[in-house]
């Protein structure tokens, strides 16, 4: 699996940790996903992306999903939207709520009003998600005049506040220029702007800073998270990177094999991780206070195939904790405390590891 772009302290006092936006408001979620079933079949094989997750996201708080690629991050995210292309995807079981809205029910004319305009989705790879043949004004332009209809004398300065907004320098000029024209750094930049043009209440930012060197990276991430506080916005950082949400994310959830596996606080998540995988991503990353010479310790082996996955804990393969159990029994979710809760069969992962 890859290395983390940032490093951090996970080994340090989970206490210096920012808890500044922890449990907004926990009684009335923004989002809310209940036992959310995706699969992508293909002749006689059925791939399960997404099996039985459930979270909610609160309203002006960063929800973390991290994990290695496959474990169904992204489809999680496509399916909030309702974007999973259908076939060889679908939705089978679960409920998405929205402001108390049912984005499953809805009609397609009626989630179209949602995409971008309630909701927002940053993508991945900011080199290819631009139309290389509109200019930045007309990309920026075209969420505002689907959804809020805003004017054309209006459209013009609204793409210059956005560009001003996300640091752009000199927007006046810049705002007529093409993709071709700009860094990659600063085309993540105009694709934040694209997803703040009508203001959403949600922001889905999957892999913002791919591709992207680790000082541009830090840029947009705080660029980021000081929109959203700005403008009250809550978001999903999906990411593989554990340096990225130890910084930025108030939650976390820890994604293996299409299931949550593991979620809590930042504070508790990276004060004691309790599932292995969680552990493994953290031991498989660089940590600031690491003795000289101390080596990585990556998880072995590869992520299951979810059209064929394992019986019992998907993870069990790859696991050095694992026990008889494991191999036998999928683990529930169970609850460690108010906010922390985990997928596994091991009672004491501490005593475990220094044994």
């Amino acid at each position: 699996m890859s290395e983390s772009n940032l490093a951090v302290d996970t080994t340090s006092d989970p206490a210096t940790l920012d808890s500044t936006a922890l449990a907004p408001d926990k009684a009335n979620p923004l989002l809310r996903v209940s036992n959310l079933k995706t699969v992508f079949r293909q002749g006689d094989s059925t791939v399960n992306a997404v099996n039985g997750v459930s979270f909610d996201v609160r309203r002006g708080e960063t929800l973390a999903i991290v994990g290695e690629s496959g474990s169904g991050k992204s489809v999680t995210a496509m399916s909030i939207l309702r974007l999973i292309p259908s076939p060889p995807g679908e939705i089978t079981e679960g409920e998405i709520e929205f402001d108390g809205r049912d984005l499953l029910g809805m009609s397609d004319e009626e989630i179209r009003r949602i995409r971008g305009n309630e909701i927002a989705m940053i993508f991945q790879e900011p080199m290819t998600s631009l139309n290389p043949v509109l200019s930045v004004k007309r990309q920026l332009s075209e969420p505002m005049e689907v959804h809020r209809k805003v004017a054309r004398k209006g459209v013009l300065k609204r793409c210059i506040d956005l560009l001003r907004q996300v640091r752009i320098s000199d927007p006046e000029s810049r705002v007529n220029a093409y993709p071709h024209q700009f860094s990659g750094g600063m085309r993540q930049r105009v694709m934040i702007a694209m997803g703040l043009a009508c203001e959403p209440r949600l922001i889905i930012a999957d892999e913002p800073t791919t591709a992207l060197d680790v000082t541009v990276q830090a840029q947009i991430l705080e660029l980021l998270k000081d929109l959203t506080r700005e403008h009250g916005s809550s978001m999903i950082l999906i990411t593989h990177d554990l340096g990225v949400v130890a910084r930025y994310a108030d939650r976390i959830n820890v994604m293996y094999a299409g299931k949550i596996v593991e979620r809590g606080t930042a504070l508790e998540i990276f004060g004691n991780p309790r599932h292995p995988y969680t552990l493994g991503l953290m031991e498989s990353m660089p940590s600031l206070n690491a003795e000289t010479g101390t080596r990585l310790r990556p998880i072995e082996g590869q992520p299951p195939d979810l059209s064929d996955p394992p019986p019992g804990c998907p993870f069990h393969p790859r696991c050095r904790f694992a026990v008889e159990r494991c191999k036998q029994e999928m683990p529930p979710l169970e609850q460690l405390s108010e906010e922390h809760w985990k997928a596994c069969w091991v009672e004491d992962l501490n005593a475990k590891r220094q044994s």
